[in-house]
């Protein structure tokens, strides 16, 4: 395997220690995690500062030094938000939903060529209709 992206709450799930997490998929983060290779969209870090001023999230320290720990581990990556993911996103096969953070994601995922791990049923669809590669939760 060549790395994995995580989906914005498999992100939030791995730093609080989720159960939903799983013992397969946390194994396929710390195998990729080895190979510096657990890579985050950029528009992760927006999705997760979104949730918490909307009440949806609650963490243990201030959003902005959260996202800066969690990116900090070791084998994480932060992949950039490019021109091609960007235009590449609004050029996916029909399926998906229009959710433009979910569209980045895809599409960063596809970019990467790395499968996306998720429990967003709609991506795990998507990539049931072959589009993304997806592990499902």
């Amino acid at each position: 395997m060549s790395g994995v992206l995580l989906d914005t709450h498999v992100l939030i799930w791995l730093l609080t220690g989720n159960s939903r997490l799983g013992r397969q998929p946390l194994a396929l983060i710390n195998q990729a995690a080895a190979l510096n290779a657990v890579f985050v969209s950029a528009i992760t870090p927006w999705e997760i500062a979104m949730l918490v001023s909307k009440g949806r999230l609650r963490l243990d320290k201030d959003v902005g030094e959260w996202i800066q720990i969690a990116l900090a581990l070791p084998g994480i990556r932060l992949e950039p938000l490019t021109a091609e993911i960007s235009v590449a996103s609004t050029r996916l096969p029909d399926g998906i939903n229009p959710d433009p953070a979910d569209r980045i994601i895809v599409s960063t995922a596809r970019h990467l060529g790395v499968p996306l791990i998720t429990a967003d049923m709609n991506l795990i669809q998507y990539g049931n209709m072959g589009h993304v590669k997806a592990i499902a939760l």
